[in-house]
């Protein structure tokens, strides 16, 4: 019935009472936030936008650190002969796929010793997979698999020398193509007490399985460093105090000749047929020829550069 104030439940008053069990938010509500933050740090405001773009062109400003050198890609052997002819050398292969039921002969099981012998992974694996893995190369049911080479950074090469108290002694190669080529350097390097190789990063041979077995192990030992651009790295060398020395058909000084060879150098070496590029070449300190009385046009790339490093080695004593 309209008016009657006895009903259950019905409002006589519109004011609303104090809730009871509130858990202190209301005490909470009154609290104090701190004091205002600057207009900079108070997300949304136009002062705040200016200071992350700032902060963002700083950032792309300042040069990234270098986190080790690049890596190379990793690389297949594949073939009963090239697998074991690499773990002899000391490729460092870590892993070794083998056929299942395969049938086993002379070079099946030296592989199977020498990758024990090593630790390295073994895996069994069906026809398909291989075939899969090596895009249907003969594989004879023997593959080993190398991981991607760390290069170094060319400024490592020079920097471990001096901090070593001795003078640097660097092979740089200008379109050398070949791998055998550059793991001979990388041999002679070693032998003669240099200090590192500097390849450019394109047009160029790169730490392959090749490179390694013609290197005898010794690229284990020897820093190979890849270049982004080798006229900007030699130039870089020659601001840390090193001379470079280019080897030309041309060259204006004989080998003898070359004082520069006793302190920091960095020896520059072309491929056998087109030599040093135009721009590596007008970089050199120095262009140096070697001297062949026997009447040899020219020298590949692991020769000349051997020569040469034996001469440093000699003066240096």
């Amino acid at each position: 019935m309209a008016g009657n104030s006895q009903r259950r439940n019905r409002r006589t008053s519109n004011k609303k009472g104090a809730q009871v069990g509130s858990g202190g938010k209301r005490r909470r509500g009154l609290e104090g936030k701190g004091p205002t933050p600057p207009a900079s740090a108070r997300k949304g405001h136009v002062k705040n936008r200016v200071a992350n773009a700032k902060a963002k062109q700083a950032a792309a400003r300042r040069p990234a650190p270098r986190r080790g050198g690049a890596k190379g890609t990793a690389e297949l052997v594949v073939g009963r002969n090239p697998v074991v002819e690499a773990l002899r050398e000391g490729v460092p292969a870590t892993t070794l796929y083998v056929q299942q039921f395969i049938d086993s002969d002379e070079r099946v099981r030296e592989a199977l010793q020498l990758a024990a012998d090593r630790g390295m992974n073994l895996m069994e694996a069906p026809r398909p997979e291989l075939d899969r893995m090596t895009n249907g190369l003969n594989h004879q049911g023997l593959v080993a698999q190398i991981p991607p080479y760390e290069y170094a950074h060319p400024e490592d090469l020079a920097a471990a020398a001096f901090d070593d108290g001795e003078d640097p002694l660097i092979v740089a190669l200008d379109g050398v193509t070949d791998p055998r080529n550059l793991g001979a350097v990388v041999r002679s390097v070693s032998a003669f007490g240099g200090h590192g190789v500097v390849v450019p990063e394109r047009r160029a041979a790169g730490m392959t399985a090749g490179a390694w077995k013609t290197s005898a192990g010794t690229a284990a030992r020897t820093p190979v460093a890849r270049a982004t651009n080798l006229t900007r790295t030699l130039e870089a060398y020659q601001k840390a105090g090193l001379t470079v020395v280019g080897l030309a058909a041309d060259g204006e000084l004989e080998l003898q000749d070359v004082e520069a060879l006793d302190g920091p150098v960095v020896i520059v070496v072309g491929s056998e047929g087109k030599g040093l590029s135009r721009l590596v070449g007008e970089t050199c300190d120095v262009r140096v020829r070697i001297p062949m009385p026997g009447g040899a046009e020219s020298l590949n790339a692991g020769v000349a550069a051997g020569v040469v490093l034996w001469e440093a080695a000699r003066r240096r004593g």
